[in-house]
């Protein structure tokens, strides 16, 4: 009932999971062969599933989530204006001041220094 020995860990992973996956690499295979399996089952495309991915990121209050699903959303080529627009949507079912924390967790990555 073994999976593959090691952890397929993408490179932009920050060291808590990174270890998790390291440690625990038949849970990781496992949990990204469901992501997989999720993506595949309907008939979003893979930049609309980022966004909602980032939405949910969002909706879940999750800073490291949504650090995660704007890069990702970068490497896909989505515009930083795309993704602070989710922010924005997100005003009316969140609420202001969450939307606004969010924006900046997006604002972290795609605002330069």
């Amino acid at each position: 009932m073994s999976r593959d020995k090691d952890a397929e860990v993408p490179d932009e992973m920050s060291e808590q999971p990174t270890d998790f996956a390291k440690a625990n690499p038949e849970v990781w295979n496992a949990y990204s062969e469901l992501g997989e399996a999720c993506s595949d089952a309907g008939p979003l495309d893979r930049d609309t599933q980022r966004l909602v991915k980032l939405a949910l990121a969002i909706a879940s209050e999750s800073e490291g989530a949504t650090h995660s699903h704007v890069q990702r959303a970068l490497d896909r080529d989505i515009s930083p204006e795309t993704l602070k627009h989710v922010a924005v949507l997100s005003i009316p079912t969140i609420g202001f001041p969450k939307a606004m924390a969010a924006l900046s967790w997006i604002e972290d990555l795609t605002e330069e220094e």
